[in-house]
């Protein structure tokens, strides 16, 4: 995400990673899947490669031409091998001249040169594909990643992180490999086969006719065992993906299930995914194994059938000798081909499927535009206004029912409700994470819409209750709220949040790298840390998600100093469920259902003995009752 839209300030929860099945690489694995629109995804897919058409171009020729010069070589040996049959059987007869060494010689270094040129040729177009290769991941990875941030956030809440991870990963990955393997092996095998047809026919039609015979009983079989293997590699797949996943849940949360006693629940359901790994491995091994015993078989039935044919027509005197040879040669180069066009047959079919996927990510609705003519503030008072919200996260079921509310600037205001009433959805309304259905949400008497997204939550700060850290360093990880801040500016912030407190009891002081579940340290230091950093960002308009919730009631007393310092002429946000924490709020909002309720200070809605004193009463009473 960019810098820009992505700030520290605005704390997201890390979530689990989750969805899809979970390949050896990471990637959600779709082996066997096949595109719902071949035709349609090839199309665009060549579309797509258009603005490489002519390293394209360039690889066709030179992959055509280093088969073609490999393709010669048989036929000019075998006139070595005729040369060097006639000279020897001459010697024998004692009517020959002997053998023409030099002849042969200069075959042999023709021979040379031509390998040399296939192998220059091949190397090159190889060098050019893998270029073309690399850019067309590079810009599939790119598009998706802009994409990403221009995604709504419904689309998230619907799509496992997995799914999402897996067009970056495992789709855009498959996609190179068919580019960088299976396009170069397709040119080379047409050639191949039509090279080496137009050479058979040359030495004789009639060997090339029995030759052409047994190709069909060749795709016959081979088509058989790719049908009954396809569903074991499939199943494979599926089967390493809920094993893979099982392992990574269990992996991340080992400590959970080894306080409930998990691991023998855990070691059998691992133990039944492993059985059904090695059935249905063993299956599609076996079966694909088949496939070169198979080719072998075809290959020396039509070996025999050459050399008896080729025999009979050498002493019929319509071939020479080395003719055999060179065509004995050609069969085994012919039957290679066809067997690689079937196998990349399969491919395509499995590539066509990541490129479809691909592509309808990159289709998927965005977010609504920003605005043409987007306002710009030169100084953010922080006055905020909520009227005739309504918002449902799908339009069947709305969860905010005519929600209007009107906030002066740095004022403290408090939204507290029972779960699910809509507290932290108001929020992100208000940072536009999503947009509302009707009303109108605004900032110093401007609609939020009239804002870019970037410029709009640029003035807040947040700080949530699960927090967000990345693997760096603490000073890193706070300076993530202002990329421009000094190393002082970042340790001022870290004493105003109580960091610097204890930061220097950990291995390397503030420079220790927090690794990537940042479990190194205490929940209640990660929350420290995101609250420094919402200090250092130094917002407007403080959004603060139950921020001191995960901290012990010691700490909590010095969180609760900083941030009165924190919101001083700044208009707050607070979401609490603990009520005892908002009693000095200027304004509390109970919201129930989707609707506020109530609005007014504490001692006011105490007095009224409604719902929020109901609240504020049930918690003070279990508090006393413990």
């Amino acid at each position: 995400m960019s810098e820009k839209n992505m700030r520290a300030k605005q704390e997201r929860p890390a979530g689990r990673r989750g969805g899809g099945h979970m390949g050896p690489g990471g990637g959600v694995m779709h082996g066997g899947e096949k595109a719902r629109n071949f035709k349609g995804t090839m199309k665009k897919l060549i579309q797509h490669l258009s603005v490489f058409k002519i390293s394209i171009i360039v690889v066709i020729i030179f992959a055509a031409a280093s088969s073609i010069f490999s393709i010669v070589g048989p036929k000019i040996l075998g006139h070595a091998t005729t040369t060097l049959f006639e000279g020897i059987m001459g010697n024998i007869a004692g009517t020959g001249t002997g053998v023409d060494f030099e002849y042969i010689g200069k075959i042999i270094l023709t021979l040379l040169g031509l390998y040399l040129l296939s192998a220059l040729f091949a190397y090159i177009q190889g060098w050019v594909m893998s270029n073309v290769a690399m850019k067309v991941s590079y810009g599939f990875r790119r598009d998706i990643s802009l994409k990403i941030n221009r995604m709504p956030l419904k689309y998230f809440d619907g799509t496992s992180h997995g799914e999402v991870l897996s067009r970056v990963t495992n789709d855009v990955d498959t996609l190179s490999q068919t580019l960088n393997q299976s396009m170069t092996q397709i040119i080379t095998s047409v050639a191949t086969v039509v090279g080496v047809l137009i050479m058979m026919l040359s030495i004789s039609w009639l060997m090339t006719l029995v030759t052409i015979l047994i190709i069909p009983i060749s795709i016959v079989l081979i088509l058989f065992v790719v049908k009954r293997s396809q569903k074991y590699f499939k199943e494979q797949q599926d089967i390493l993906g809920h094993l893979n996943g099982h392992v990574e849940e269990m992996y991340g949360g080992h400590v959970v299930m080894k306080a409930f006693n998990g691991e023998e629940k855990s070691v059998e359901k691992f133990e039944v995914l492993n059985t059904k790994l090695f059935g249905v491995a063993w299956k599609s091994q076996f079966l694909s194994g088949m496939m070169m015993p198979i080719m072998s078989f075809i290959g020396n039935i039509g070996y025999v059938a050459v050399c008896v044919l080729g025999g009979w027509l050498v002493v019929q005197n319509t071939i020479a000798v080395g003719d055999i040879q060179a065509f004995i040669q050609y069969v085994r180069s012919f039957t290679q081909p066809i067997a690689q066009l079937a196998n990349i047959s399969n491919v395509l079919q499995q590539t066509a499927a990541s490129a479809e996927r691909v592509f309808e990510f990159l289709a998927e609705e965005e977010e609504i535009p920003e605005a043409t003519n987007p306002v710009k503030l030169e100084k953010v008072n922080g006055e905020v206004e909520f009227k005739n919200v309504h918002f449902g996260y799908n339009a069947e079921k709305i969860v905010i029912n005519d929600f209007s509310a009107s906030i002066k600037p740095g004022q403290r205001v408090a939204i507290v409700g029972p779960t699910g009433a809509g507290k932290t959805t108001m929020v992100k309304l208000l940072m536009r994470f999503y947009d509302i259905n009707e009303g109108v949400i605004s900032i110093d008497g401007h609609d939020i819409r009239e804002f870019t997204r970037g410029d709009l939550r640029s003035m807040f700060g947040m700080v949530l209750q699960d927090t967000w850290l990345y693997n760096d360093s603490i000073m890193e990880n706070i300076r993530y709220g202002r990329l421009s801040a000094t190393d002082e500016e970042v340790k001022s912030a870290a004493r105003a949040a109580h960091v610097d407190s204890f930061v220097h009891t950990l291995p390397s002081g503030y420079n220790m790298v927090l690794n990537e579940e940042a479990s190194n340290v205490s929940q209640g230091q990660k929350q420290l840390i995101t609250i420094a950093r919402a200090i250092l960002a130094d917002p407007k308009i403080l959004i603060l998600d139950e921020a001191t919730s995960s901290v012990d009631t010691r700490t909590e007393v010095q969180i609760q100093k900083a941030m009165n310092n924190l919101m001083k002429n700044r208009t707050s946000f607070i979401i609490a469920h603990r009520l005892s924490t908002i009693r000095d709020a200027d304004l509390i909002l109970v919201m129930n259902n989707g609707d506020i309720v109530e609005q007014g200070g504490h001692t006011e809605l105490l007095a009224k003995g409604g719902f929020y004193a109901d609240l504020y009463n049930s918690q003070f009473e279990s508090t006393q009752a413990s």
